[in-house]
């Protein structure tokens, strides 16, 4: 292993708000000798495109999600001899719309991927991007992986079909992974490391020591996610109010923006703010550079995000690898990030109350603040970096390609349904 691959890098709606995770998958990749072709379906809103390394990324991306009917119909005549008509039936109505819609993007993949010579197409996503990899590989183009980031059910129909065909899978967390061995029994690939997310510990790392919050001074809490309702920034915005109403001077700022770029959820949160008098003390800063987040990161005295589900959580990382203790809540993944009272503060979702309290306790605490802060870094470099996931990936990709390359082919042969 460790000769140099040629891997298509597929991510939706590439590059989003939340997508700094890919971009130093990536990076860290590249480090590794790999070349990196980024695919993707379509931009996102212009107003969700804030980092700094956006351009670079738009123009390093091959999007596939323009319609081309000469391509779909190129599509459908490779498909339909193997078996196309039989895979739509078995899944349904919604997983054939899928299956009608992507059809253009799988044979520009294919014809991407032979121009190219990619060895392997990773997709970051179980949805429709991996139903464009599922067929392009049922067209002779090369083997495919996915990556689960959440609940099987956010990912829309055709899963079995998506995942039996997959050379390989990687789950972020355990709880997925066992959710995944029971709803997929039968249909799953023989290689599934858990593979959590990760951050670039070296460009999170503090340029000095964290200092805890002061007596008489405001108490500055950041926090970082798209604005929506399960991300429960309403809740730490009643949290806020009830820390003001006892005479706690603290003050609060939230990045990020809602899906469709501001004219969303983001308006509910405005009616929030407004309704519970914090215009002074809260600040929606809308989607904002990875530069500008560690910026603010590195001048708060606490990091809080009251998600009421979280799969696992690139933010929180973020904050505990810039040393800022970070509470999070009891929800999905993130118990298997943060140690309570360790690493990291753990509260119930959906109680303001209780978060409230644990941004007190640690304003009041600062022998608290600076345990919170060296254990949250120290458990982010122990296991929660980007580097470690580009080598996972780079790792299960070359066991793939000296395989065929021991067996003297250059296929694989990929399940079928």
């Amino acid at each position: 292993m460790g000769h140099p691959l040629r891997i298509g890098y597929l991510v939706p709606q590439f590059p989003g708000q939340t997508h700094i995770f890919f971009w130093r998958e990536i990076k860290a990749l590249e480090a590794l000798g790999h070349h990196v072709e980024i695919l993707s379906t379509t931009l996102p809103p212009q107003r969700l495109m804030s980092h700094g390394w956006t351009a670079e990324a738009v123009a390093r991306t091959t999007y596939l999600g323009k319609p081309d009917v000469l391509a779909a119909l190129g599509a459908l005549a490779r498909l339909l001899p193997r078996g196309l008509p039989l895979w739509m039936a078995g899944g349904g109505f919604e997983f054939s719309r899928d299956v009608t819609l992507t059809l253009s993007a799988a044979q520009q993949l294919l014809n991407h991927a032979r121009a190219q010579g990619l060895d392997h197409i990773h997709v970051h996503s179980c949805g429709r991007a991996a139903v464009i990899a599922a067929l392009a590989r049922r067209m002779g183009g090369p083997p495919y992986s996915l990556t689960l980031h959440g609940p099987l059910s956010d990912y829309g129909p055709g899963q079995r079909f998506k995942w039996r065909g997959a050379a390989f899978a990687t789950i972020i967390t355990r709880q997925l992974f066992d959710a995944v061995q029971d709803e997929l029994a039968g249909a799953l690939p023989e290689r599934l490391p858990v593979q959590p997310m990760g951050v670039d510990i070296n460009e999170l790392r503090r340029p000095g020591p964290y200092v805890p919050a002061s007596h008489g001074k405001p108490i500055r809490v950041f926090s970082c996610g798209r604005l929506n309702q399960v991300k429960g920034h309403q809740d730490l915005m009643q949290a806020i109010r009830l820390l003001l109403d006892q005479g706690v001077d603290v003050r609060l700022e939230i990045a990020g923006e809602d899906g469709l770029g501001g004219t969303g959820y983001r308006h509910v949160l405005e009616k929030t703010l407004k309704d519970l008098h914090l215009r002074d003390h809260v600040k929606l800063l809308g989607a904002i550079g990875a530069d500008a987040v560690r910026d603010r990161l590195f001048e708060s005295h606490v990091f809080a995000l009251a998600s009421w589900h979280e799969p696992l959580g690139v933010a929180y990382m973020e904050a505990m690898a810039c040393g800022v203790p970070t509470i999070g809540t009891e929800a999905g993944g993130v118990t298997e990030l943060i140690v309570d009272g360790v690493s990291g503060r753990l509260v119930p979702p959906r109680n303001p109350r209780v978060m409230a309290q644990a941004i007190r306790d640690l304003a009041n605490d600062p022998e608290a603040a600076l345990r919170l802060s060296a254990g949250g870094r120290a458990r982010v470099e122990a296991q929660f970096t980007s580097q470690a996931g580009a080598a996972t990936l780079a790792n299960e990709i070359s066991r793939l390609t000296d395989a065929r390359a021991d067996a003297g082919t250059t296929d694989i042969t990929a399940r079928q349904v």
